[in-house]
């Protein structure tokens, strides 16, 4: 098999069975077009930024990220914090550090929209952002 890109795959393992998921749906998008890919765990959505940043600057050498995980409204203003500050962290690193990141990090109002597109099925987003980081791999190295 010619593994030609290589991708990490980090998941935030706070609602377990969405981003379980999600976590089939990217590496089902992976072992479909033949891509090296590794997994790492952490704990909440907060942490996939520095995750993602501390695993690029180690041995490690992947082409592009994927981010992984689930934010579901609650009652209070943590759910616009966390995905206020996750989706800028992505955001931050891609820009600074030239780093690929497919980002499919759940924002959703409830546990069933969470559930639709965690499946494994066509809308499963967790494939969608591999899908998205592999495409920008390929775009930057056709420039």
């Amino acid at each position: 098999m010619n593994m030609s890109k290589s991708i990490c795959i980090v998941v935030s393992d706070y609602y377990k069975k969405i981003s379980n998921g999600l976590e089939l749906g990217a590496t089902k998008f992976c072992d479909q077009n033949s891509i090296f890919y590794e997994k790492f765990y952490v704990p909440g959505a907060l942490e996939i930024g520095p995750a993602i940043k501390f695993i690029s600057e180690t041995k490690h050498n992947f082409d592009g990220f994927v981010a992984l995980g689930c934010v579901i409204r609650g009652e209070t203003s943590h759910f616009d914090i966390v995905i206020n500050e996750s989706a800028r962290a992505i955001t931050n690193l891609s820009l600074d550090y030239s780093l690929i990141i497919g980002n499919g990090i759940l924002t959703v109002e409830n546990k069933q929209q969470a559930i639709e597109r965690s499946n494994n099925n066509q809308n499963n987003k967790g494939y969608h952002a591999a899908l998205a980081s592999s495409k920008l791999i390929d775009f930057k190295g056709n420039i």
